[in-house]
């Protein structure tokens, strides 16, 4: 570990060691990214102590779980791990099969935290399906794991305003609010947490971030993946649930919400907040919904299925900043391309000087782009003179990469991120029992009167009539040019 990351390291973790109770242990999310991230986390030095329990309704052993972590680091870890790293974070790893019930989870604990010494501090993860959340937190509370604790939450947070509202309520009888952290891994990205970098901290941008300057915006996220496994999951959720809720509009919170009293947690939480108290209820007729060809014979899919797997959407902010301002949000799977782009279209000026053939004009407008991969990229585009005789003009663009400081070493993954602030006890990136209930209940008439879908051949950008949701403007993706590759000579 390098002098520079172990110094951040020490300044941004929890104060207290933490014992880790992750329900789901075996589960692909946890392999994937929780077990990888947990290693990570612990052999940076980001946190002061770490046992693992591992809790899942496999019938192994501590030495049966070391195998699984040991598989998942070996298959998915992006980081070199020495025998010496495996060796310290395997002896911090212990397990309880489901069927062990309370009593033999409160012992793990007790034993962990004995072996750590001195204060420490809980934290649940439940890597579960929704129907089986309710029972996990059940048998926290059953094994007195409450207190010193915060528990993570992955999506859906219900699925409708009445299943959020039920959901919510009988978290708080076992977890107050503030120990309770719903999880969005694309405000884990590096990139989304430069949107509040790129507005409050320069002076050239946050007085033009209005319905002043601002035409449009557009927050995109095409998939180019099926469903594999996950179609029967799908089928009850569908793209909307899966995505926009709560992914995309979280987004859109960052994007829009005002200047925080403070960069802390509680303030920014209740500017989030605020623009979701200030979205208009969707309407139907400003919603496209599609569905691939070939997803109704995915396996556990109905033959006559009405599940969307896209969905494009025009929804407005009716406050002082955005009244008047379209966002467009456009997600999917089986699509053209897998992206991350957050557009932003600024007004067009009056063009009367230009003789008419300049080209001023003909490539729309000015755009700010936010690109929401790992390695966050932003491009600003203008209109420039070509050169030589005569008033000819071009689209050109300002491109910044992180690969271009040097720092992509340092990036941590989202899950990585995400875990360390609510082991800090840090809400910034996670949503609220108000946020989400509002989510839902602005999205009442989609859900009571869904437009029908509109079928779609995979590989292309969804149903047709996209095009006239979004017109008179145009969708950003696909692009017309390409980043510039910062490592190509002369780029």
């Amino acid at each position: 570990m390098g002098v520079h990351v172990a110094k951040v390291a020490r300044g941004v973790g929890p104060k207290f060691p933490q014992i880790v109770i992750l329900v789901g242990a075996t589960g692909d999310l946890s392999q994937r990214k929780l077990l990888p991230g947990l290693f990570h986390l612990s052999h940076a030095g980001f946190i002061p102590g770490c046992r693992i329990i591992g809790v899942s309704l496999d019938d192994i052993n501590a030495e049966g779980f070391r195998a699984v972590a040991r598989g998942a680091l070996d298959k998915f870890s992006t980081r070199k791990m020495e025998a010496a790293d495996w060796t310290a974070f395997a002896d911090g790893l212990d397990y309880v099969p489901l069927a062990a019930g309370a009593a033999a989870l409160k012992a793990a604990v007790a034993q962990a935290e004995k072996a750590l010494g001195g204060d420490s501090r809980r934290i649940h993860y439940l890597s579960v399906p929704p129907n089986a959340a309710l029972s996990a937190v059940r048998l926290l509370a059953d094994a007195d794991l409450v207190e010193r604790s915060r528990i993570v939450m992955e999506k859906p947070f219900g699925t409708d305003l009445a299943s959020a509202v039920s959901l919510n309520a009988k978290l708080h009888e076992v977890f107050s609010e503030d120990q309770i952290f719903r999880i969005d891994h694309f405000l884990g990205k590096e990139p989304a947490q430069n949107i509040l970098a790129f507005r409050f901290a320069n002076g050239l941008f946050e007085p033009i971030w209005n319905r002043n300057f601002i035409d449009h915006v557009q927050i995109d996220v095409p998939e180019t993946l099926g469903l594999g496994k996950r179609s029967g999951f799908y089928e009850a959720t569908g793209a909307y649930r899966d995505m926009v809720v709560t992914h995309l509009f979280q987004i859109l919170a960052f994007m829009a919400m005002e200047p925080p009293t403070a960069l802390e947690p509680a303030p920014i939480s209740e500017e989030k907040n605020k623009v979701f108290r200030s979205l208009l209820p969707l309407e139907p007729k400003n919603i496209v919904r599609g569905q691939y060809v070939g997803y109704r014979a995915e396996p556990g899919v109905d033959p006559e299925s009405d599940t969307e797997t896209f969905i494009a959407l025009k929804c407005m902010i009716d406050n002082w900043r955005w009244a008047g301002v379209p966002f467009y949000l456009r997600t999917g799977k089986r699509l053209a391309e897998g992206q991350r782009i957050i557009s932003i279209a600024f007004r067009e000026p009056p063009r009367s000087m230009f003789p008419i053939g300049s080209g001023v004009g003909a490539q729309g407008p000015d755009h700010l782009t936010f690109d929401l991969a790992d390695a966050a990229k932003m491009s600003l585009s203008f209109y420039g003179k070509r050169p030589g005789p005569g008033m000819r003009l071009d689209k050109l663009s300002l491109q910044f990469a992180m690969h271009d400081t040097g720092l992509i070493g340092d990036v941590l993954e989202a899950y990585e991120r995400l875990i360390l602030d609510a082991m800090r006890g840090d809400h910034t990136l996670f949503t609220t029992a108000e946020g989400i209930e509002r989510l839902w209940e602005v999205s009442i008439p989609l859900l009571e009167a869904p437009p029908p879908v509109r079928l779609y051949e995979p590989g292309s950008w969804g149903p047709k009539s996209v095009h006239q949701l979004v017109a008179p403007h145009a969708w950003r993706l696909p692009f017309e040019r390409a980043w510039r590759d910062p490592n190509r000579s002369g780029a």
